[in-house]
């Protein structure tokens, strides 16, 4: 799977509304055949920026993706609400889903 996480500083202004602000592309992203999830979490440390969480099943549902109309509405409509170019990581992992963290094994 392409498994991604990105930080997103959103503008002070419009950071309590994110969520609402990027609804629609979060819904059309969900729908995707090949999205095995896309979450955001808010962070911590930092109230202005959200984390997101993505992966999808392989290389051609990340150009299916890219490739969606949705993704290039977001392209022109969310950058505005941004104080920042959003920071990525993106890897190939070879598994399809979570695993578990032994470590902290609940019993």
């Amino acid at each position: 799977m392409i498994f991604i996480t990105a930080k997103f500083r959103v503008k002070p202004e419009h950071a309590d509304n994110w969520p609402e602000i990027s609804r629609a592309f979060t819904e059309a992203t969900h729908a995707e055949p090949g999205c095995l999830w896309y979450d955001w979490a808010r962070s911590l440390a930092d109230p202005n920026e959200y984390v997101l969480v993505e992966a999808f099943r392989d290389d051609d549902a990340g150009a299916a993706h890219v490739g969606s109309d949705h993704f290039k509405t977001a392209q022109r409509e969310l950058p505005p609400y941004l104080a920042e170019t959003p920071r990525i990581v993106n890897a190939k992992v070879d598994q399809d889903d979570w695993s578990e963290l032994g470590e902290l094994a609940v019993k």
